[in-house]
């Protein structure tokens, strides 16, 4: 699959916001290559208490879009966190996943606790990139402006290393369908 960021970003050679576009996009092409292998399961829970590979594709589709909510200041269903929570939370969470490039186990927001997911794989294709072109340009949008994200749950961080958050997060969680 060919991968495209459909966003144009300054910078020559190119800039290390568009590399981590590029590498966020491919995450999410390979979930949704990793969903069209899960169909014979798509809407069964790996075990009790665990999600489906559809709530899997679904949490991650809200997961974009909601941060790029939260990256234009506007409402989200992210944590919104008191300001010197979100430095706790920069350190001990945000940090720790850009260093390790993982991230820990943990359970989420029950806003992002997703009861169902898209009807198919093919459907999980669409609503991933219906959410990925959200947040794409949301990225976009604020690197004309400045070239950090204002989240509201970490604070102040450099957009690229926000945007690598978000590829990390898709990557987890397609690791999880593979699991399955």
């Amino acid at each position: 699959m060919q991968v495209t960021t459909d966003v144009n970003f300054i910078g020559s050679p190119m800039s290390n916001l568009e590399s981590q576009v590029t590498a966020a996009r491919a995450a999410v092409d390979e979930m949704v290559e990793t969903s069209a292998v899960c169909a014979g399961r798509w809407s069964l829970p790996a075990a009790p208490k665990k999600w489906s590979p559809a709530q899997v594709v679904e949490h991650v589709a809200r997961s974009f879009e909601e941060a790029a909510l939260d990256m234009a200041g506007q409402r989200s269903k992210m944590p919104n966190l008191p300001t010197p929570l979100r430095f706790v939370a920069r350190k001990l969470l945000f940090n720790r996943v850009l260093a390790r490039g993982s991230f820990p186990r943990a359970k989420t927001n029950k806003a992002m606790d997703p009861k169902t997911g898209p009807e198919s794989p093919a459907a999980a294709g669409l609503r991933l990139d219906a959410a990925w072109h959200t947040f794409a340009e949301a990225c976009r949008t604020r690197s004309a402006g400045s070239s950090l994200a204002a989240s509201r749950t970490f604070g102040a961080v450099p957009l690229a290393d926000y945007v690598r958050f978000q590829e990390i997060h898709t990557r987890h969680h397609r690791a999880q369908m593979t699991r399955q």
